[in-house]
């Protein structure tokens, strides 16, 4: 019987979802891959924020962030805000926080690899996640 696996791939990826009874919690932490500071500057990333499907925020507090490789000078901070998670069509703001990444006595040019560890508390308890930027730093003119 030919039709078996897509059967079993049509229960898996559309109708499971809807069984879950959207307990499911979503983030995004950021969208930049990619960023560039020169010695001295700071650039906020992108919202975090931890919700339920039904746009209702899960953390107990703003989330922190680790750095768990990446460059010396270079330091990484949530700074708590409401955020608005338009990504999962929600139009409410939520409790959260904006990511900022800042480079300082930066000596000479580099291109490296930045690791980092977001960490959630929710209402059903501590939660992480981790994501790579790709950052390139410039000395000062």
């Amino acid at each position: 019987m030919r039709n078996g696996p897509t059967a079993a791939f049509l229960i898996s990826a559309f109708l499971m979802p809807l069984m879950a009874g959207g307990a499911a919690a979503q983030t995004i932490q950021f969208t930049v891959r990619e960023l560039a500071l020169k010695s001295g500057e700071s650039s906020e990333i992108g919202d975090v924020y931890f919700i339920s499907t039904h746009c209702k925020s899960l953390l107990k507090s703003t989330p922190e962030v680790e750095i768990l490789d990446g460059p010396p000078g270079v330091t990484a901070v949530i700074n708590p805000a409401k955020v608005v998670p338009r990504g999962w069509g929600c139009a409410s703001p939520v409790a959260g926080g904006k990511l900022v990444i800042s480079a300082k006595d930066v000596e000479e040019y580099s291109h490296s690899r930045m690791v980092l560890r977001i960490n959630y508390k929710t209402l059903s308890g501590d939660r992480q996640r981790a994501s790579n930027i790709n950052l390139t730093l410039f000395p000062p003119n």
